[in-house]
């Protein structure tokens, strides 16, 4: 098996992707950078500690199940506060139990573009978390993907496993520090969702501007189980093309991927995703709130309905801030089957003045009367959010109207 995944590698190591701008990976450095281990994160440096805080990390630990943290591509910390819950080092996982290496490459192809072929050959690293049958995580689990060295190429592979009868929130940060100028980050993911079983997973994204990212991510869904996506991004980056693919195997499975996206000027954002609802009563919904402050961004969205009495609706939103932003948004519905419900609605356009003027009526400056109608354009209301993660959401939105205006 190991022998074929290879070769499926090595037959795509210069396979660009069907879309998002192409990267020449030869220009990034893959040489492992060597970090110690730190049992203390509030002992790193500013730099490394006010990227990681950014990034929606809480460095004490406080209110965490577990915590993991990769700074380029050594794990530098690594805890468990609740039994039952298991955060470890992806290739610590593949020596304790060859059962962590199966679930490995079974979702995302190594042969699915250059990213994921080189993300293969190259050692694993990331995080591998699992929770017990029937575990109700209390507070989330964390972890933070750092990059700090220039011009490098971070791999990543994670692996989420919610067996039977679980829940779990985890709460992830990408970030870089101040120093680094540009680099590239090809994450892989693969999520395991069985019998009955919930995770909620919310990225934050806090990239420099000239940053890459080709994040890979799949799902499966078993039956009556739960996978709720949440990501933002608001900050400058050069380039973030991500289209997670989610299938629902399971009866009366549900999916949910909510997006926060803002572009200021020079960022191309290209974000989606993809469900197949596979089973009877499965349940799916993609819903995106972008902004362009000169930035472009392609929002995408599709839904397959492929056995009868499944329903999944589709929703894009845009708001144009800057004459020389674009949004794009491509909702694609495909109906194999009688009895499917799909359904999409897209709307792109630019804040009402008579709104702006509405506030400024009853005493509101310009300036904080668009603050407020961004805020509230941005407010996805995501059902069964837990009170950290609604958090992390609005230090977000907060953090980045310091930017917007």
């Amino acid at each position: 098996m190991q022998k074929q995944l290879k070769e499926l590698a090595l037959s795509a190591k210069d396979k660009p992707a069907p879309y998002g701008l192409d990267i020449d990976i030869s220009g990034f450095d893959a040489k492992p950078q060597r970090h110690m281990y730190q049992e203390d994160l509030s002992k790193l440096g500013d730099e490394e500690r006010k990227a990681i805080e950014g990034a929606g990390l809480n460095l004490t630990c406080e209110g965490r199940s577990g915590s993991y943290v990769l700074m380029d591509r050594s794990m530098i910390h690594c805890n468990i506060v609740q039994p039952g819950v298991e955060v470890m080092d992806i290739a610590d996982a593949i020596k304790k139990s060859q059962n962590t290496a199966g679930y490995m490459w079974r979702l995302v192809s190594p042969d699915a573009d250059k990213y994921t072929s080189n993300a293969y050959l190259n050692p694993p690293q990331g995080y591998f978390i699992h929770i017990l049958p029937g575990t109700k995580a209390l507070y989330p689990v964390q972890a933070c993907l750092y990059m700090g060295h220039d011009r490098m190429v971070q791999y990543v592979h994670n692996v989420v496993v919610a067996e039977e009868g679980a829940e779990l929130d985890i709460i992830t940060g990408c970030t870089t520090g101040s120093s680094l100028h540009s680099g590239l980050h090809v994450g892989i993911s693969e999520f395991y969702v069985k019998k009955g079983a919930k995770v909620t997973f919310t990225m934050i994204h806090n990239w420099s501007e000239e940053v890459m990212v080709r994040p890979r991510t799949a799902v499966l869904v078993e039956e009556s189980g739960t996978f709720i996506s949440n990501y933002v991004s608001m900050h400058k980056v050069k380039s973030v093309q991500m289209y997670p693919v989610a299938q629902m195997k399971g009866e009366n499975s549900t999916a949910r991927f909510s997006s926060i996206l803002v572009a200021p000027s020079l960022s191309d954002l290209d974000i989606g995703a993809k469900v197949f609802l596979q089973a009877k009563g499965a349940r799916a919904e993609i819903i995106s709130r972008a902004i362009s402050t000169g930035g472009s961004i392609m929002a995408r969205g599709c839904l397959i309905g492929e056995v009868p009495e499944v329903k999944a609706h589709l929703e894009c939103r845009g708001l144009l801030l800057s004459e020389d932003g674009l949004i794009h948004a491509i909702p694609e519905l495909v109906g194999k089957k009688a009895g499917v419900d799909l359904s999409h609605e897209a709307a792109v356009g630019k804040i009402a003045q008579d709104e702006i003027e509405y506030l400024m009526a009853r005493g509101i400056s310009e300036s904080e009367a668009t603050s407020i109608i961004v805020r509230g354009f941005l407010n996805v209301e995501i059902e069964g959010l837990s009170a950290s993660l609604r958090s992390e959401i609005d230090k977000a939105v907060e953090e980045s109207e310091k930017d917007l205006f």
